[in-house]
C-alpha cells in the first residue's frame, strides 16, 4: 500500500527510516518539546506509561504555557498585537494535540474523563479558531478580487491577434471591475462583522467558568494523567494498534476521495476531503506519541488540505455575500467571478494533495 520509498507507518523500528526522523523538515513538524533531543522511542519502552503519559503531561504544560503568553499579551497595552496571535495559535495547537491523542489512545486511558476533555478542548478550540478563520478569509478574497479585477496581462508572443480577444478580455475586465470595489466592501462589511462578533464570543469564552473548568482539568493532565485499569504495564500493542487503526482509518478515507476528473463546483465532495484532513491530523498526531517525531512525509498533503479547507470557505462566503438582498448586478457577478475562482483554487489544492499524498493508494480509485 506504500511506495517503495516512504515510511510512515507507526510501528518503530530499530533504525530510523531515510527521510523520517532526521533534517530540517523533520525538525519543522516535530513539536516543541521533541525537537530538542528524543526523535524516536525504542520499542521496549512503548507503553501508556512511559510514551502516552509524558506526551500527554508535555502538551498540557504548553497548553498552560501559551494561556499564560496569552493573558500577558492580551493586556490592553498589547491588545491586538502579533504576540497574543502567536499565542492563541499555541495554545490551539496544544489543544488539538491533547484533543487528537485522547480519541486515538481513548482505550488506554479513563474513558469517561478523556470524552469529557476531548469536547471541552474541541469546544475551546472551535471558538479561539473563528476569529482568525474570518481575518484570513477576508484577506484571501480580497486579494483575490485584486487579481481577478486587476489590469490584463500582455498576450504571449505568438497568440491570437490583439482584435477581437484583446478588446473581449478588456470588455471582460471592466465588467468585473465595475463590481469588484462594490464586491469587496461588501464583503468587508460582512467578515468584519462576524471577526467582531468571533473576538467577543472568544473573550467572553475565556473568562466563563466553562473555561476555567478546562484550565483545571489541563493544569491537573499535566501532573496526572488518568489511565485505564491494567494498562501501566501493558505491551506495545496498547499504543501501536489505535495508531495503526488511525492510519487504517486515514488510508479508507482517502480510498473513497473522488477522482480527479470530478466537478470542481460540486460541493458535495467537500464533506470527503474534509474528513481526509482530520483523520490525517489524527494520524499525525498518533504518530507523534508513537515514536516520538512527527512525519515530515504528510507535512506538504496536510498543507494541501489546509489550503483546500480554507478555499471551500472562501467560497462558500462569497457565494452567501452574493445572495445579500438588493445588490446591484455588477456585484453579484463580480462575486460570482470570485467563488468561481475560489472552486478553481479547491481543485488546485485537490491536485497538490495527489501529488504529494506518500501512499500508493487511493490515486487511481474510480
Amino acid at each position: 500500500m506504500r511506495r517503495p520509498d516512504q515510511q510512515t507507518t507507526t510501528r518503530p523500528t530499530s533504525d530510523p527510516a531515510p527521510g523520517t526522523g532526521t533534517g530540517a523538515d523533520a525538525t519543522a513538524e516535530t513539536p516543541p518539546d521533541k525537537a530538542a533531543g528524543e526523535q524516536g522511542h525504542p520499542a521496549g519502552d512503548l507503553t501508556t506509561e512511559a510514551v502516552l503519559a509524558p506526551y500527554l503531561r508535555g502538551q498540557a504544560a504548553d497548553f498552560l504555557r501559551s494561556l499564560r503568553l496569552h493573558h500577558e499579551h492580551s493586556a490592553p497595552a498589547d491588545a491586538g498585537g502579533h504576540d497574543a496571535a502567536a499565542a492563541t495559535r499555541a495554545l490551539r495547537r496544544a489543544a488539538r494535540r491533547i484533543s487528537g491523542s485522547l480519541h486515538t489512545f481513548r482505550a488506554a486511558l479513563d474513558p469517561h474523563w478523556a470524552d469529557q476533555l476531548r469536547a471541552e478542548l474541541a469546544w475551546l478550540s472551535g471558538v479561539l479558531a473563528r476569529e482568525h478563520a474570518y481575518a484570513n478569509r477576508l484577506t484571501r478574497l480580497v486579494e483575490a478580487l485584486h487579481q481577478l479585477s486587476g489590469p490584463a496581462l500582455p498576450a504571449a508572443r505568438g497568440a491570437r491577434a490583439a482584435g477581437e480577444s484583446a478588446a473581449s478580455d478588456a470588455q471582460g475586465r471592466a465588467a468585473l471591475g465595475v463590481g469588484a470595489a462594490r464586491a469587496g466592501a461588501l464583503l468587508e462589511r460582512r467578515l468584519t462583522l462576524a471577526r467582531t462578533r468571533s473576538h467577543s464570543a472568544a473573550l467572553q469564552a475565556l473568562g466563563s467558568s466553562r473555561f476555567h473548568a478546562v484550565a483545571d482539568a489541563v493544569a491537573l493532565l499535566a501532573s496526572d494523567v488518568p489511565l485505564a485499569p491494567g494498562t501501566t504495564g501493558r505491551a506495545a500493542e496498547a499504543l501501536l494498534e489505535p495508531a495503526e487503526r488511525a492510519e487504517q482509518r486515514l488510508l479508507a478515507a482517502v480510498a473513497a476521495l473522488p477522482p480527479a476528473d470530478s466537478e470542481p463546483y460540486n460541493e458535495a465532495q467537500d464533506a470527503a476531503w474534509h474528513q481526509a484532513r482530520l483523520l490525517l491530523r489524527l494520524h499525525r498526531y498518533a504518530h507523534e506519541v508513537v515514536l516520538g517525531a512527527a512525519a515530515p512525509a504528510l507535512s506538504s498533503c496536510g498543507h494541501a488540505l489546509d489550503l483546500h479547507r480554507d478555499a471551500v470557505e472562501a467560497a462558500a462566503a462569497a457565494a452567501a455575500a452574493a445572495r445579500t438582498p438588493r445588490i446591484a448586478p455588477a456585484t453579484a457577478y463580480a462575486l460570482g467571478v470570485l467563488h468561481a475562482d475560489q472552486r478553481h483554487e479547491v481543485e488546485a489544492a485537490r491536485a497538490v494533495f495527489r501529488e504529494t499524498w506518500p501512499y500508493a493508494t487511493a490515486l487511481t480509485a474510480p
